[in-house]
């Protein structure tokens, strides 16, 4: 090898020509020139003085581009290797970093482990050689990174006599940026009150060489503000939050050497409790904003609209939401979807009337609001429903119905129909205004005795904001006239019954008589008599048997025939009928109501119990009861 003086170097070396020896030069002296020295001053503006450390004995391996943030600390991994000349195992081996453009014989370094040369002013106590040269190792650390600081940096090393050599090409460029950084904060995620909780704080370093910076807390839940951090990496934190600590910060701040220059990270507490603020947002469309409806508990809607109800309550953790219509769930949210829940109603029906509440409950309690909803709507399905004669049986009439009820008979008529808020209903007839029988129901319309000059057209009106609607129907009214038929046949067929029954019980009368004189006298008697029997059919014929008679003869004696060509006797009897009486036309006279009885016994012979013919006749109008 050969050694050069170079003006601002210690020493540079070239490799020695094939079988030439090694010189030594030290600064100061006369040196006998050689080619290569004579050729130097023509090779240096060609090669530069950088290119004189191209030696491949020597080499250092470190990275290029070195990024640090404001204020902090970056470690810069080095290595390098030199030839094994001039010195031993036992020999110091010394490093040095220059910023580049530093004379490394006049000027001062940024960091070396030479403890005879002193340091650049404002790297002291930033800038550190951690790796030991004499092992192959230049790590630089560096502290508290400064904007002024940016710069290219090479390193120098130094061992024995021979080993003096700059690595000028092979350094690297520092850039300092600004300070983004932030510490991470790791706290769950809801906070029970009253019960203990750990937070950390962790700011993430480049190396153990980076010294810890000062960790702090600030909130409004600490009773003590700072703490001492538990490594050189995290802070840990311990505090029991309470419930008006929710929603409140917590800050954790990163503190380094330099004044002024610090990091920080903010988390917002999430203390649990039971949901609050619940809220009712209305939309009436399918595009506009939801409006909040924080006092409001009932809500009129039209039918056919479209309604759109949302429920928001405030709680932690999130709260289940549910709608409820009556007793029945419509829709029901989960915990870890949004915080809202919507109901929609597309067509607003009449039955979708009713009390809707919506309901937040979480493991801490619930709370719930309630909505009357009531539908809008005019009248429908406009009827009559009719009761005659105190039935309890109702009939629908529609509009337009004729209706057609006795003279004397009671009628009452309900008007019906549905609609919301209800419709004013009233009764008109012929235009004038009938009047209810039950102010609090003007529906209702009741006729105790219905006449005949109450005959005409009856109207419902059912009045309501949306629209109206009425009802008609004919009302006739019809006497009671009853003609002689199936009724006076029933009732003179009943009257007959009656007379034969009677007329049977005096027969029996006439059997005891052993006197066909007083018999007579008797018969004549009886003739006088009113009796109190029903009518008796006109033409009508009846004859007791007379068989039924041998119970009444004395024992032993023998039954008695009519002799034949014997002369019967006629007895009349007279029968008047009281409480009832003949219904005529006016221009007609009324017939006798006198009945007559034919009875026919054989002479010589008394009447015994039934035996013997009876002829009845009536003459028979139509009547009508008094």
């Amino acid at each position: 090898m050969v050694t050069v003086p170079l003006p601002g170097f210690l020493l540079e070396e070239f490799p020695s020509p094939p079988g030439r020896p090694r010189s030594r030069m030290v600064p100061g002296q006369a040196q006998p020139q050689s080619p290569e020295m004579l050729l130097l001053p023509l090779l240096l503006p060609v090669l530069g003085a950088g290119s004189l450390n191209k030696d491949p004995s020597y080499s250092l391996q470190v990275q290029r581009l070195v990024t640090v943030q404001e204020g902090l600390c970056v470690m810069v991994p080095c290595n390098l290797s030199y030839p094994w000349d001039g010195w031993k195992e036992s020999t110091a081996a010394y490093g040095y970093w220059f910023k580049e453009g530093t004379n490394t014989n006049t000027g001062a370094p940024v960091a070396t482990n030479n403890q005879s040369r002193e340091v650049e002013m404002s790297a002291r106590g930033r800038f550190q050689l951690t790796g030991d040269p004499g092992k192959g190792s230049c790590s630089l650390v560096i502290r508290d990174a400064q904007r002024e600081d940016e710069a290219r940096y090479f390193f120098r090393v130094e061992r024995g006599t021979y080993v003096r050599y700059n690595f000028r090409n092979n350094g690297f460029l520092l850039q300092v940026t600004a300070l983004t950084q932030k510490p991470d904060v790791y706290i769950p995620e809801t906070l029970e009150p009253g019960q203990p909780v750990t937070v950390i704080c962790v700011f993430d370093w480049a190396s153990e060489e980076c010294p810890a910076p000062s960790f702090s807390w600030t909130g409004t839940a600490l009773s003590s503000q700072g703490t001492k951090p538990t490594t050189s990496h995290f802070s840990v934190l311990s505090f029991t939050p309470s419930p008006q600590d929710h929603d409140t910060d917590l800050t954790c701040h990163v503190d380094f050497s330099r004044k002024g220059v610090s990091a920080q990270r903010t988390v917002r507490l999430r203390v649990a409790y039971a949901p609050r603020d619940l809220v009712i947002s209305i939309s009436r469309d399918n595009t506009s904003a939801l409006k909040p409806q924080e006092n409001l508990t009932h809500l009129e809607a039209w039918k056919g609209q479209f309604l759109r109800l949302l429920c928001a309550a405030d709680s932690q953790p999130p709260a289940t939401l549910s709608w409820v219509l009556q007793d029945r769930v419509l829709s029901l949210s989960h915990p870890w979807g949004p915080r809202t829940l919507g109901l929609e109603l597309p067509g607003v029906k009449a039955g979708d009337s009713g009390r809707y509440t919506c309901r937040a409950e979480n493991r801490l309690g619930s709370q719930q609001r309630a909505l009357d909803l009531s539908v809008q709507y005019p009248p429908e399905n406009l009827r009559v429903m009719v009761s005659q004669a105190n039935r309890t049986v109702l009939e629908n009439l529609g509009n337009g119905t004729s209706l057609p009820v006795l003279e004397g008979q009671s009628l009452r008529l309900v008007c019906v129909t549905h609609s919301s808020p209800p419709a004013r209903l009233s009764w008109t007839q012929g235009g004038q205004t009938v009047g209810s029988s039950q102010p609090s129901d003007p529906g209702v319309l009741e006729l105790p005795r219905v006449q005949v000059e109450q005959e005409g057209v009856f109207t419902c009106h059912a009045q309501h904001p949306l629209g109206s609607q009425h009802v008609s129907l004919s009302l006739s009214v019809h006497r009671k006239l009853q003609r002689g038929g199936g009724v006076g046949l029933g009732a003179a067929l009943g009257a007959g019954v009656t007379a034969l029954l009677a007329l049977c019980s005096c027969l029996v009368i006439f059997g005891v008589k052993t006197c066909r004189k007083e018999a007579r006298k008797r018969a004549a008697a009886e003739q006088d008599v009113p009796s109190t029997l029903g009518p008796i059919s006109q033409g009508q014929q009846h004859e007791c048997s007379a068989g039924s008679s041998q119970d009444h003869l004395p024992p032993g004696a023998a039954t008695p025939t009519p002799g034949q060509g014997e002369e019967q006797e006629v007895y009349y009897a007279s029968l008047s009928f009281q409480g009832m009486r003949l219904r005529e036309p006016e221009d007609q006279e009324a017939p006798s109501s006198t009945e007559y009885s034919e009875i026919k016994i054989p002479k010589g012979q008394p009447p015994r119990g039934l035996g013997f013919g009876l002829q009845l006749e009536k003459e028979t109008s139509g009547m009508v009861p008094k």
